[in-house]
């Protein structure tokens, strides 16, 4: 994610410049000549958006000072492998077009230096959820070939319902007969490996020696117990005394951002906000955005988050240095109101960690509690925290994440050497 401030005699012109990138509107064009999304084998999903928090006035009735924000134009994408790599090469395949495009902004790059702006403008995420890790875009076309042609012979040869295993050995047939290519898991990179193990295991051993400290030393638990008694305290002093700050988004932005919308089975989401102006609160939300990246990095690797399976990729993104303001991204399927009614329903308190020290968000209760659950309160809050997002590109349209996990087990069937009965009559189920 490559970020740099607006200047303010440029918005009109970089806001017509990315209009003429996207067709419809919001959609990129895949072979746009100032950024070419398909000349990039290894990016999922890309997005140009301007930053612009229409809502800073919220701190007034906040009774604090309003502060000041200089509109950004943000440049992310979710790409296999290493995020510097991609930089590189989008310097190298479309370093004009990038220079163009970031000349709108203060203190722009010139050709000469654009890798080199690009990753001083760089923001990492605090946390960052992937659908199913390692698997790439190379995968997913080859997958989706496959599953295509498969189903495709077995039109013309339709499969027989007494011999399940005479179809399945007339499809390894067909495909090892074919000039299709079985898509291969690539690789995971041993040093990403270690990383993780390291980020996985560092936390579990702290935990570990905390646990036999207390049991070695069990005067301990006394200084544990008042610190939790006492943050208990304070966190329900906050959630009592905040404001809560709800008001429905402005039929103008409605039709911004529907306009943007739909175009595809899956969409884009950017929202921007402030943290409530507490140092307690920001405090509270790099902890709780730490365990978020942790649980999305370690646990939910395979295909959902908690029990909604409908994010393809989500980060969470500091905008400073200060942890006063955080943009989200995401990108789902289905439309906006099946997506939050699907963390309503399956993973409100989820919600509740990730966004309830937003200022403006409903009232939490015990920090898990309430919050989402207003349901109409929490709709407005996410509608009018979330920013246009100008251009969006995805690299295979009209797939959702379902697809791509039975594409996947389509793969797995015909590698296997061997299945019964039953599990052969699931996977032509997938066919």
């Amino acid at each position: 994610m490559v970020v740099a401030p607006i200047r303010h005699d440029c918005m009109d012109r970089l806001k017509s410049l990315l209009e003429s990138m996207s067709d419809p509107p919001g959609m990129a064009k895949p072979d746009d000549a100032r950024f070419p999304f398909e000349k990039f084998d290894t990016l999922h999903y890309a997005r140009f958006v301007i930053l612009d928090d229409k809502t800073v006035g919220d701190f007034k009735e906040a009774g604090e000072r309003i502060p000041h924000y200089d509109p950004s134009l943000a440049f992310l994408g979710d790409c296999d492998g290493p995020g510097d790599a991609f930089l590189a090469k989008a310097a190298d395949v479309a370093g004009n077009g990038l220079c163009e495009i970031f000349s709108h902004c203060i203190d722009p790059p010139s050709p000469g230096n654009l890798l080199w702006w690009m990753r001083q403008h760089s923001l990492r995420p605090a946390a960052a959820y992937v659908n199913y890790v390692g698997r790439t875009v190379e995968q997913i076309h080859r997958e989706a070939a496959l599953r295509d042609a498969v189903v495709a012979y077995l039109e013309k040869n339709p499969p027989a319902a007494d011999n399940p295993q005479a179809t399945h050995r007339a499809v390894i047939a067909f495909v090892k007969g074919s000039e299709l290519k079985l898509p291969a898991e690539d690789p995971t990179p041993a040093a990403w490996r270690v990383a993780d193990l390291v980020d996985l295991f560092v936390p579990i051993v702290a935990l570990a020696i905390a646990i036999v400290l207390l049991v070695i030393f069990p005067w301990l638990f006394i200084p544990l117990v008042i610190a939790v008694v006492a943050f208990l305290v304070v966190l329900r002093w906050y959630e009592k005394t905040e404001p809560e700050i709800i008001h429905q988004p402005t039929d103008e932005l409605a039709k911004e951002l529907a306009r943007l919308e739909d175009h595809d089975v899956t969409n884009q989401f950017t929202v921007l906000g402030s943290v409530k102006p507490s140092l307690f609160r920001r405090l509270l939300l790099i902890v709780l955005l730490s365990v978020i990246s942790y649980f999305a990095r370690h646990i939910y690797t395979r295909g959902h988050l908690g029990r909604v399976r409908s994010i393809h990729f989500a980060r969470w993104v500091y905008l400073d240095k200060g942890c006063r303001r955080v943009m989200f991204a995401s990108n789902y399927d289905g439309s906006l109101d099946s997506y939050m009614d699907d963390f309503i329903n399956k993973a409100g308190f989820g919600l509740n960690l990730a966004f309830g020290s937003g200022l403006g968000y409903p009232r939490t209760n015990w920090l898990i509690r309430n919050g989402s659950k207003e349901e109409q309160k929490f709709k407005y809050t996410l509608r009018r925290h979330q920013v246009p997002t100008q251009v969006w590109y995805k690299a295979y349209p009209a797939l959702t994440a379902p697809d791509l996990a039975r594409n996947t087990r389509v793969r797995k069937g015909i590698e296997a050497a061997s299945m019964s009965d039953a599990a052969i009559r699931a996977w032509l189920s997938d066919l």
